[in-house]
């Protein structure tokens, strides 16, 4: 089982199990949360803090890809369909974190590509944060069509997701790979525990995921547009 430990007052700490013997010794403010219900936390708390500060507030990028980064494992758990997904979005988050001691914020970003005009260039900051948010965007279509039907297999689920998120974005040849290896997608059954989730708690998390992912989602859409960038790439 993949459990994530959050100690009070820290976004994220991995924890290697321990024996019983040593449950004694664990901090008794941390808390033990599937890889489901630690992306729900993060993306709450960056929905929480956008609302609270408004939209125009700058937005950390170590913050925001420190929540990013927990999604990668949600990927991972719906096997080779998204394969290509899962390394183009963990690449992209990773050059993101990299960068984010130098530009310190999501506007830095995408100014600093509009001054050299690299916005749209493959590589360039600004594209990647446009790949990522496409990322949490199919994360959460693919959530919202699991929790609309009660279909023993995903492909229906995955390739309406997929399909409005980021096959409009994808080359014909990473089209045919994903739509190809929908037929290897996890049963439902199967990606609830590969989730560590029951049938109750899954619904929870990922309606709590596809609440909070929203507002990030239309924060980094109004990046671009409050810029005249169109979201059509």
């Amino acid at each position: 089982m993949i459990l994530i430990s959050r100690s009070e007052g820290s976004l994220t700490n991995p924890r290697v199990p321990m024996d019983d013997d040593d449950d004694v010794f664990e901090d008794s403010n941390s808390t033990e949360l599937t890889p489901l219900s630690a992306v729900a936390d993060a993306f709450e708390d960056l929905s929480a803090l956008l609302k609270a500060k408004g939209f125009d507030f700058d937005l950390d990028l170590k913050t925001f890809c420190g929540a990013c980064s927990l999604v990668s494992i949600l990927f991972g758990c719906l096997g080779i369909a998204f394969k290509f997904a899962e390394l183009e979005y963990i690449s992209k988050v990773r050059d993101l974190t990299g960068a984010s001691e130098s530009y310190g914020t999501l506007n830095n970003i995408i100014d600093f590509d509009i001054q050299n005009d690299s916005v749209k260039t493959p590589g360039s900051l600004t594209r990647n944060l446009r790949r990522v948010r496409q990322g949490l965007d199919l994360i959460r279509a693919i959530f919202q069509n699991f929790l609309s039907t009660d279909d023993y297999y995903l492909k229906e689920a995955a390739s309406t997701a997929y399909a409005k998120t980021c096959a409009p974005y994808h080359t014909w040849a990473v089209r045919t790979a994903v739509y190809a290896g929908m037929y290897a997608l996890p049963t439902r059954d199967q990606l609830i525990l590969k989730l560590n989730e029951t049938d109750e708690s899954v619904e929870r998390e990922m309606i709590r995921y596809i609440n909070a992912s929203l507002p990030v989602i239309e924060y980094i859409d109004k990046l671009y547009t409050s810029r005249n960038i169109s979201l059509d790439w």
